[in-house]
């Protein structure tokens, strides 16, 4: 883990030394989340984030982001022979620190479009289990997984919209094949 926080920490001083251009600042916004799982009917949640962003660089940028942040799922249905059901809703607090790879494509004045993509680590910090099941050990999540970030930007000035995929790279919960995934839209706003 060490090697991995001095890599980064040695890569942000050196686009900083080579006197990138840097930013930092806040965001909030919307995610719609779902936790697939086998052999049971998912369904959406809404759910918010709000947090701090950096973009470090120009054409090319790294963007390290800290958000607190909530997502889950809606569950209903049997499992397989109708023995058991599951029905109800799982949400989650949890701490998000995504590292994001950008590039603008396309610039004029103080607007810019841009892509990204990255890894994620999520934390959950809470969690809001309702779900009604005769199932097992089927709420039993893990504490934190790592996962992706893919989509696409604009600013205009110092306001930024992003809109994003999520996806798990690991599974919330093994023995289930429970994997979440979310779709998010933010506004943010540059303050320095």
């Amino acid at each position: 883990m060490k090697k991995y926080i001095l890599s980064i920490a040695l890569l942000v001083a050196t686009i900083a030394g080579a006197k990138a251009q840097a930013t930092l600042g806040i965001k909030g916004g919307v995610n719609f989340s779902k936790i697939n799982t086998d052999n049971l009917k998912e369904s959406t949640t809404a759910g918010y984030q709000v947090g701090l962003f950096a973009r470090v660089g120009n054409s090319w940028y790294l963007q390290p982001e800290l958000y607190l942040g909530s997502r889950g799922g809606k569950f209903e249905g049997s499992s397989s022979g109708n023995t058991a059901s599951a029905n109800g809703k799982v949400t989650f607090t949890t701490l998000n620190v995504p590292l994001l790879l950008g590039r603008k494509l396309f610039s004029a004045g103080s607007l810019n479009v841009r892509a990204m993509a990255g890894p994620i680590y999520s934390y959950n910090l809470s969690k809001d289990n309702n779900v009604k099941t005769a199932i097992q050990d089927f709420g039993e999540y893990k504490n934190s997984t790592l996962g992706y970030q893919v989509g696409g930007g604009i600013d205009i000035g110092n306001i930024t919209a992003d809109l994003r995929y999520e996806g798990g790279l690991t599974k919330i919960n093994e023995k289930y094949g429970q994997r979440a995934n979310l779709w998010a839209l933010s506004i943010g706003f540059k303050i320095l």
